[in-house]
């Protein structure tokens, strides 16, 4: 869905952060004043965090229950393969069922700085949550301000329901 992560009804959300745990610009920036600055704090003690791991910390002022960060690139500014965004997103998912949650938000991953196109990182994320196999997780929900990665979500998400459906899914 298009609109803000920190809108969103969900348990936990996905801050696709950097390996620092720096929370300075783009959605972290925006997460770290919603939540206030304990949220980076507590995120750098708990780093370096390897791309393909995540970390919990708490929501701070959210209403959210935690916030699961899964770093797509080393340092704030890199560029990324999509190999990342794929890592970043199973690791998130990973981190927050073995916790335990029900629902988690996860923004695009990997499409804003780290330069990955839209349309791919969507294609790797769908494909991730397809492939997930949950014990506690009931909800993911893909939400972000921009609609270039919204529509590749929906483009993706119902070519795969129209694949499901062809199979009696």
């Amino acid at each position: 869905m298009k609109g803000s992560i920190l809108e969103v009804n969900a348990e936990a959300i996905v801050n696709p952060a950097n390996s620092h745990g720096w929370m300075a610009a783009g959605l972290s920036g925006a997460i770290k004043k919603a939540a206030g600055g304990d949220v980076e704090k507590e995120a750098v003690d708990k780093g370096p965090i390897d791309i393909g791991s995540a970390i919990i910390t708490t929501g701070g002022t959210t209403k959210f229950k935690a916030i699961i960060h899964a770093p797509t690139m080393r340092s704030p500014v890199d560029k990324i393969g999509p190999e990342n965004v794929l890592k970043a997103a199973f690791a998130a998912l990973k981190l927050a069922d073995e916790l335990g949650y029900s629902t988690v938000a996860l923004p695009g991953m990997g499409t804003g700085i780290g330069g990955v196109d839209p349309t791919v990182a969507a294609k790797i994320m769908i494909n991730v949550i397809k492939s997930f196999q949950p014990t506690h997780l009931k909800k993911i929900i893909l939400v972000d301000i921009r609609d270039g990665i919204v529509d590749a979500w929906k483009k993706f998400d119902n070519l795969w329901k129209t694949f499901d459906n062809s199979k009696g899914a």
